[in-house]
């Protein structure tokens, strides 16, 4: 990959069919997530609509990214995000379904691998946490809750205790 690369460099399309810019939220605390809305870790969705509406005024933004890598995702877009709003009420954006691994892998998703040297995504609902300047500064397992990750975002966002 490019050593000149970064977050605001990529794009993805939102769920909605339309472009999903990275640099639109350039100077903003990001967290990257793979969802799965099958998924036994599915229920982190509200975890993360919460943080996203504690702290999106701060500057946090959430941006799910559905994959049916580990077939645990719903038959369509469509239907995943009918089925994120009703279930956790999310208002996060969206991405149509990606893949994090193998030869077909979305770019941010290899990009975001090899920023943070974890390797392969293991499972949906690994986490990344992006600083204001566009750097990873953290990978989150896939059964770490939402709640957990505060006091680092908490610290990303400069926020007092």
């Amino acid at each position: 990959m490019d050593t000149k690369t970064k977050i605001s460099d990529f794009e993805l399309t939102g769920i909605n069919g339309k472009p999903l810019k990275l640099s639109d939220y350039a100077g903003k605390v990001l967290i990257i997530v793979n969802t799965a809305s099958k998924c036994g870790f599915a229920p982190q969705m509200q975890g993360l609509e919460d943080l996203y509406k504690k702290y999106g005024q701060d500057g946090l933004v959430v941006v799910g990214t559905p994959s049916n890598q580990f077939h645990q995702e719903l038959a369509n877009d469509e239907d995943t995000a009918s089925y994120c709003q009703a279930h956790y009420g999310v208002t996060f954006p969206l991405s149509q379904r990606v893949r994090v691994n193998g030869a077909d892998e979305d770019p941010l998703w290899a990009y975001l691998k090899e920023q943070s040297g974890g390797g392969r995504i293991k499972w949906n609902f690994t986490k990344f946490v992006i600083d204001r300047h566009g750097e990873v500064i953290r990978r989150y397992a896939p059964a770490t809750r939402p709640a957990a990750m505060e006091e680092t975002i908490r610290a990303a966002l400069n926020l007092k205790k």
